[in-house]
């Protein structure tokens, strides 16, 4: 038997590609609302990070998540998604 495909995804922040549940998915749901999406499932454009600020830090600076999430992320939403990243 096969051995199961390990999904991929590549994170925003230090671009490197890892399995999917070492990510964290950040979401823009259909609403334009930004959110951590903890379970993977929630509907929206994501976006996949590493669980440390350092790569959320670059993908700020670089406007990485910008691009991949086809909006603009304020200071405010920033900080939020860094506590919840900490919190977790």
């Amino acid at each position: 038997m096969k051995p199961k495909k390990v999904p991929m995804r590549m994170c925003t922040g230090c671009m490197e590609m890892k399995p999917k549940k070492e990510l964290i998915r950040i979401v823009k749901s259909p609403e334009g609302v930004v959110s951590v999406d903890l379970t993977g499932k929630k509907s929206g454009r994501g976006a996949y990070i590493c669980k440390s600020v350092e790569c959320l830090d670059k993908a700020f600076k670089a406007k990485r998540l910008n691009k991949n999430l086809e909006t603009t992320i304020d200071e405010q939403i920033y900080n939020n998604l860094k506590d919840e990243i900490v919190n977790e």
